[in-house]
């Protein structure tokens, strides 16, 4: 039995649709905190449980029967996300769990700029720590998040972000959601981590190239990181703004370039790139 937690987000609901083309739906369990969210699951025939990340006891008896949980990481950040994977993880073990796979990110460490990188790092420790088999998909950022980094770059023809020269390998969560169903019903993925992202990089020179093959010229233009968080703080909290310019730090110093062939391998198939995305969202 396979269990996912986080099942009515983008990445859980997007992996239990592609599961369920390949095993039975009564053999997957979606964890989430509220029922009532998962109603289109459950008439999917999967089994719809309870499973809330700061409640340890709910969670062991909702994990009964689970032999691989998908431990999708919260939405949190700093400790109070490490703490909500240490109760998943907790729970896993006295449910008798199997294996666990976690979403991690590329090149996780406590020195990281991309502060949520940190936060994986203490889980993937954790996970280790465990005795409980796992792997670990490293998932790059998105490439739908793309459209709100670039803004309005196709209208004034200038896309300002403090990346420098630093390259990204971007993927579409839609093909990281079919990479990590084709995972789950295959075997042999015991205590491996997979950096999963697009065989190639790009850096925003690139995409500023790409969007201009779309109609109008757009001109990359490299900001002040200081600029940048100005900016931000007029929108966002203090943390949040922390969050996006540690991200853009993190490009600047390819701590997100990790090009690599593990995800077109999943899926047997090139992943959409970067101009295929550009040019559908066009």
């Amino acid at each position: 039995m396979i269990a996912i937690t986080g099942a009515t987000g983008h990445l859980g609901k997007a992996t239990l649709e592609f599961l369920v083309t390949k095993t039975s739906p009564d053999s997957l369990v979606a964890l989430v905190r509220d029922p009532a969210k998962a109603v289109d699951l459950a008439a999917k025939g999967i089994q719809v449980r309870v499973g809330n990340y700061d409640d340890p006891a709910v969670l062991v008896t909702s994990l009964a029967g689970v032999d691989k949980l998908v431990l999708i990481s919260s939405s949190l950040t700093g400790p109070e996300r490490v703490q909500q994977h240490t109760h998943v993880i907790n729970a896993a073990k006295e449910a008798g769990v199997r294996h666990v796979f976690y979403t991690s990110a590329p090149k996780p460490s406590l020195e990281a700029r991309f502060t949520p990188a940190i936060d994986h790092f203490l889980t993937e420790e954790l996970l280790k720590e465990s005795g409980l088999a796992y792997t670990f998909f490293r998932n790059s950022i998105y490439l739908d998040v793309l459209p709100m980094m670039v803004g309005n770059a196709t209208q004034t023809g200038q896309l300002h972000y403090p990346a420098g020269e630093g390259k990204v390998s971007f993927a579409l969560r839609n093909d990281i959601a079919e990479g990590l169903a084709n995972a789950l019903t295959t075997e042999g993925h015991e205590n491996k981590i997979y950096e999963i992202g697009a065989p190639v990089s790009w850096s925003f020179a690139d995409i500023a190239a790409a969007l201009s093959q779309n109609g109008k010229t757009v001109e990359y233009i490299d900001i002040p990181t200081s600029a940048f968080e100005a900016e931000l703080l007029k929108h966002l909290p203090a943390p949040v703004a922390k969050v996006y310019t540690g991200l853009a730090e993190a490009i600047k110093h390819n701590e997100l370039n990790e090009p690599d062939p593990t995800l077109e391998n999943f899926l047997g198939r090139p992943p959409v790139s970067l101009s295929e995305f550009l040019k559908a969202l066009a």
